[in-house]
């Protein structure tokens, strides 16, 4: 795919993938060489696999494969799920509670991704990173400062603030 170079094509890209504030997306692009296609696009991908902010299923799913399995993968978090939901929790808040914590996930992976963290002296130098790639996988160019832009992308636009009640 050939992205696009000029300010009003690359914003009706972002606004046709679902970016809030695409002007400003593509202007970062196009003004200051920021690989912003790729970032949103990271993003974008990890948000979907985060709990939606109304999203319940997930937790009748994950209490009945705990009972179908009692030892299988997951099986504690549907058990703990079903105590919590008898106990008079609800689905909405523990939802909450999932989400939140699947978002400090992604903004700590974020962040790792540009600091790796390790302390030990014999392995200094070593890292990872996320990279915008040619289409035969070679790196072309760092994608950084993903945590800055997490809560951006949040896809409610509250960048994980409460709803209205």
């Amino acid at each position: 795919m050939t992205i696009p170079s000029s300010g009003p094509e690359l914003s009706n890209l972002f606004r046709k993938l679902g970016a809030r504030n695409a002007e400003a997306w593509a202007r970062s692009q196009v003004t200051e060489g920021i690989p912003q296609l790729h970032r949103f696009l990271f993003l974008r991908a990890c948000w979907r696999m985060v709990v939606g902010d109304d999203e319940v299923g997930w937790i009748d799913h994950h209490i009945a494969a705990a009972k179908d399995d009692p030892g299988g993968v997951f099986a504690g978090m549907g058990a703990a799920l079903d105590r919590a939901v008898a106990a008079g929790v609800s689905k909405e808040d523990l939802s909450q509670i999932a989400r939140g914590m699947q978002v400090e996930l992604l903004l700590g992976l974020c962040y790792m991704l540009e600091d790796n963290g390790l302390e030990e002296p014999e392995l200094q130098g070593m890292g990872w990173g996320l990279f915008q790639t040619s289409d035969d996988g070679a790196a072309l160019a760092p994608i950084q400062g993903l945590h800055e832009s997490v809560l951006e992308t949040d896809p409610t636009g509250r960048e994980m603030r409460p709803g209205s009640a």
